[in-house]
């Protein structure tokens, strides 16, 4: 890469951010533009950008299927009849509507992406928060925190730890033996947090009506084929790999999809065209560009240059590595998708390692696995930062972009600020926490 393209390279990443912070223009607009001028400019080979495209794939195809079968659950009213009980069981405190929801999304994003779990619950939460005269801004970000933060309870629960996790040969027993109870803590830090944030909602009392209708399904027999495809993709993401063909979660997200829409177009109930245009093409238009921006600035040398120094600059001391790799990748996915940042953090923390003789020179190769164990808490370190980082703003993760936009979408858009407002408190003591769970994982290990 010339002189010149490395300056446009870091030109254009920082003119993208600074647009999308002070909300220029539309942030997928934004990042659409950023990539134009980098191949304007010559920024990307042939094979670079298919390098960035096939990184990017699981992720997106995660987002994707998801999306698709969360959709299929809306023609059914199932969402109506959740928000009733959710409403009747709030009783009108805005203490129980919060701590609520911290209940009703968490459990869900141990098993299904953190984006979709925003796509299916955020109907139920805006519902209840106008019942309870509330603005609902307040809890659709809050929404999002939590399904960012519940993501690290299970290897498929958000694309950036799937990322890490596959990239490491970490199967789904081993994320939970060595990562789950860290990211319980990350969810169950937010509730003495919630009356300092929240204040404002926290505090809510209102009366309900003292019968509050419970709405019927709309269709119980396409509601239970359309369950059943749920079911069947969170069986798959816990034991797919466990089969003779190994199924990844990506596949099983594209089979889950596909099977959701063939229910759809056989029992009628709509239009497929009307259901594959309600996916959020935005957002993943948004991380694809990020992807691709990410893949440019890998090909400046600074990443490079960053493993190589790393290795002078912290030798064999791998809790110093993890804390840079916790409160850095922290840092930087706040100001851009924690995806592609942590696509590119992978290849700076292998050729630490390598750098640093831990590995060999071929664990550069997607085909390594034979990662020392007491490596681990680097990677572990890794995936916190990238996932709760990415709470802090709204562009930190895919599952915050959703919620701005299905906010917008009911008049209420979701500025850069107003999130990180919100997010930026929260995403700290996260980071504080995550940091003492790593501190004991690196003493265990």
């Amino acid at each position: 890469m010339s002189e010149l393209q490395i300056i446009v390279t870091l030109l254009v990443f920082a003119g993208v951010i600074l647009i999308i912070a002070f909300n220029v223009l539309d942030m997928t607009l934004a990042a659409l533009l950023g990539v134009s001028i980098l191949f304007f400019f010559g920024a990307f080979t042939s094979q670079e950008f298919l390098h960035a495209s096939q990184t990017a794939g699981g992720p997106i195809a995660l987002l994707f299927g998801g999306m698709v079968v969360a959709r299929t659950l809306t023609p059914t009213g199932i969402f109506d009849l959740i928000g009733s009980r959710f409403l009747k069981a709030t009783g009108g405190s805005g203490k129980r509507f919060l701590l609520g929801l911290i209940v009703l999304v968490a459990p869900v994003c141990a098993f299904l992406p953190n984006a979709t779990v925003v796509i299916l619950m955020a109907p139920i939460i805006i519902r209840v928060a106008k019942e309870l005269d509330v603005d609902f801004i307040g809890p659709l970000v809050l929404t999002a925190v939590v399904s960012n933060s519940a993501g690290l309870l299970t290897l498929v629960g958000d694309p950036a730890t799937f990322l890490v996790g596959s990239s490491i040969g970490m199967t789904f027993g081993q994320y939970l033996t060595k990562v789950s109870i860290g990211g319980l803590m990350s969810v169950l830090v937010l509730i003495p947090i919630l009356p300092w944030v929240m204040r404002d909602i926290w505090n809510v009392r209102r009366t309900l009506p003292a019968e509050i209708p419970i709405k019927k399904l709309d269709r119980p027999g396409f509601c239970i084929l359309a369950l059943l495809v749920l079911v069947m993709m969170v069986l798959l993401f816990l034991f797919g790999e466990l089969l003779p063909f190994q199924l990844v979660p990506p596949s099983v997200a594209i089979i889950a999809a596909s099977m959701a829409l063939l229910i759809i177009y056989g029992a009628k109930v709509e239009p497929l065209d009307r259901v594959i245009k309600d996916v959020d093409w935005n957002t993943l238009l948004f991380i694809s560009c990020m992807f691709l921006m990410v893949e440019a600035f890998t090909r400046t040398g600074i990443l490079y240059s960053l493993s190589r120094n790393m290795s002078m600059w912290f030798g064999t001391n791998l809790l110093l590595v993890a804390m840079l790799m916790l409160f850095g990748v922290g840092a930087v996915s706040c100001l851009l998708a924690n995806i592609p940042v942590v696509a590119a953090m992978i290849l700076v923390v292998k050729g630490y390692l390598v750098a640093a003789e831990f590995v060999p020179e071929i664990a550069l190769g997607p085909a390594f696995m034979d990662w020392p164990i007491h490596t681990l808490p680097v990677f572990i370190a890794m995936m916190f930062g990238g996932t709760l980082g990415g709470n802090a703003t709204l562009i930190g993760a895919s599952a915050n972009i959703v919620s701005a936009g299905i906010s917008a979408a009911h008049g209420k858009p979701i500025s850069f600020v107003t999130f990180a407002r919100y997010g930026v408190p929260i995403t700290f003591c996260q980071l504080m926490l995550s940091a003492l769970y790593v501190l004991a994982l690196h003493w265990v290990l």
